[in-house]
């Protein structure tokens, strides 16, 4: 369910230090986070972020098409193996 609009979007206020730090010295650095659910804003294009997933951080560069979603979306915190059923069924 989607956040209420008079409430307006989530953005970690340290977060959002960080990102304004960086627009103004003009650099390309990676901002490190664990703040998932921050919605990707239209100042955060171009900008590098490194998300944490749990385990370690993944880093993403934010493009045009990921406004309105959150960072957590791009780091994801599972990875699927394999079904094991379905390569014992193949060999022969």
């Amino acid at each position: 369910m989607p956040r209420s609009l008079r409430k307006g979007p989530f953005v970690d206020p340290s977060l959002w230090k960080k990102v304004q730090k960086a627009k103004a010295d003009g650099g390309h650095i990676v901002i490190k986070t664990w703040s998932r659910s921050t919605m990707i804003m239209p100042d955060f294009v171009g900008m590098h972020f490194a998300i944490h997933n749990g385990k370690k951080f993944i880093t993403i560069s934010v493009s045009v098409d990921m406004i309105g979603h959150k960072l957590g979306e791009f780091a994801p915190t599972r990875n699927f193996r394999s079904h094991i059923a379905d390569k014992k069924g193949k060999k022969k």
